[in-house]
């Protein structure tokens, strides 16, 4: 009876050891349980980014027209008068010198008339650029609705977009213009209003108003002719996009925005870009590296 009372004992002992491929850690009063070390192995590296609520209003993709006005925190910080900075000026001139922009913008612009000058194409002129809202509603009283939209509601309330002219001529006739037309997709750049699509943006033919939203945004737009009304709907139908634009390749994904503060997971050490859309989401961009894109 002993002999057998020791046996059972030991087998019940053996029974309660836990199996050596799990390992048991206890945390915070929680057991944990994982494989043997193989997981992170497995799962790609990731880092997790944090939007809030207030991000549907800014950015380089938000829409601002008659149906979705413009949040005013949403105006970028580094408007500047252009005349006042004169390492922005290289290439083109100014109507006045009260015209202002966003800094990053006119960057981005002034590379872009570098480029054109390469081309031999070099008489650029900004005819109107940033206007806070009392300057947009002096222009609306003395314009009217027909040839002006209320404060809050134009794009230039926003400091990305500009009025682009020429010193020669009008611009959808001259050399300036026609480069545009050709060339600023590849710089960020985009025609805001084209004439084949007056019935969704609303606004009549303006060969002159240009606004940046960036790349890969705007070469992407370019080659679906897509306005930017009809992208933002496009990423939104999408939810996740690649594309390959000058050999890099990009995940586009739209995220709707359903609480005050949330977590979104790129791939980690991932260059990326967050816009809202000004009406109910994100635009995540992230620029993949070699191995996120196999």
């Amino acid at each position: 009876m002993l002999v057998i009372f020791l046996l059972v004992g030991c087998e019940s002992i053996l029974s309660e050891t836990p199996n050596v491929k799990d390992k048991v850690d206890s945390r915070d009063g929680q057991e944990v349980k994982a494989d043997s070390g193989t997981q992170s192995n497995q799962t790609s590296a990731m880092q997790t980014i944090r939007v809030t609520e207030e991000q549907v209003t800014r950015g380089n993709l938000v829409l601002v027209n008659k149906d979705h006005p413009l949040d005013p925190e949403a105006v970028p910080k580094d408007i500047v008068t252009l005349f006042e900075n004169q390492d922005l000026m290289y290439g083109y001139v100014v109507l006045d010198n009260t015209i202002r922009l966003s800094r990053s913008v006119a960057e981005n612009f002034r590379d872009m008339i570098g480029a054109a000058g390469e081309d031999g194409v070099n008489r650029f002129m900004i005819s109107s650029g940033y206007r806070d809202e009392d300057e947009q509603g002096q222009l609306y009283r003395e314009k009217g609705s027909d040839y002006a939209l209320p404060p809050g509601y134009s794009e230039h309330n926003l400091g990305l977009s500009m009025d682009i002219g020429s010193t020669q001529q009008s611009i959808d006739r001259s050399p300036e213009g026609k480069w545009l037309k050709e060339h600023a997709w590849a710089h960020g750049f985009i025609l805001r209003y084209p004439q084949d699509k007056t019935e969704i943006t609303g606004i009549q033919y303006e060969p002159w108003h240009f606004r940046y939203v960036g790349q890969p945004h705007s070469m992407i737009m370019k080659e679906l002719n897509l306005t930017l009304e009809e992208y933002l709907d496009y990423l939104k139908d999408h939810s996740s996009y690649r594309t390959t634009v000058e050999g890099k390749e990009y995940e586009i994904r739209y995220v709707p925005v359903t609480s005050k503060d949330m977590e979104i997971e790129i791939p980690a050490g991932s260059e990326y870009e967050i816009s809202g859309n000004n009406v109910d989401g994100i635009i995540v961009t992230v620029l993949l590296s070699k191995d996120d894109a196999e």
